[in-house]
């Protein structure tokens, strides 16, 4: 069971599947963030400098050049899942790759984000051609992921581009295929290494063969 009881609920509303069981990030695999947030925030007289792999603490007033409070960068992404419609593209390719994984396996969506923006998130995804079921989450990734896979000895690949959302995956479900993918590129290279056992993918084109391959498809 999913530590979230809402994530929980949203799992449980899912048909039971048989396929192999790929789960998706949003975030920077799916959709674009890095890029249409910095454009989001710029339109706000700010700007991301991006010296070090996070957000909290690189972002910078232009007027006045000091760095913004961690708790305004918090309200800031908060502020941009209500606004993501007008703002996020999804990655080149992306939208193809999945398509053709989906005739060998189930996909689901996993977004660590408010469930209040489920339904605007849902409407985006199914405007960009990925009509796949959607799930919102505010606890660690790892547990919705078995809950997903349940008791089916099946394969399950997980893609996202925080590390710790992967390891938390590996904690919940040993045997998982974890794949690294983050669409922008500049913020990708001051990532520190990944733990070992995760593979890194550069896009969709380089992603998707070896998640088909992981999983038999």
């Amino acid at each position: 069971m999913s530590d979230d009881p809402e994530t929980a609920r949203q799992i449980a509303e899912l048909s039971q599947d048989e396929r192999p069981l790929l789960v998706l990030d949003v975030d920077e695999v799916v959709l674009e963030f890095i890029g249409p947030f910095v454009a989001f925030i710029g339109s706000l007289g700010l700007e991301l400098r991006a010296d070090s792999f996070r957000v909290h603490g690189n972002v910078f007033d232009r007027a006045t050049q000091l760095a913004v409070p961690d708790e305004r960068v918090s309200m800031l992404i908060i502020d941009f899942f209500g606004a993501q419609a007008d703002w996020q593209v999804a990655p080149e390719g992306a939208a193809e790759a999945v398509a053709q994984l989906a005739r060998g396996a189930e996909i689901v969506m996993l977004t660590a984000m408010p469930h209040r923006y489920r339904a605007t998130r849902r409407t985006l995804l199914d405007r960009l051609g990925f009509p796949y079921p959607l799930l919102t989450t505010e606890q660690p990734k790892g547990p919705a992921i078995r809950q997903l896979r349940g008791a089916l000895p099946r394969p399950v690949a997980f893609v996202d581009d925080i590390e710790r959302n992967l390891l938390s995956a590996r904690e919940s479900v040993v045997d998982a295929h974890l794949f690294h993918l983050m669409a922008h590129r500049e913020m990708r290279a001051l990532m520190p290494p990944l733990s070992e056992g995760i593979t890194a993918t550069s896009n969709w084109a380089d992603a998707a063969p070896k998640i088909a391959r992981a999983l038999g498809i």
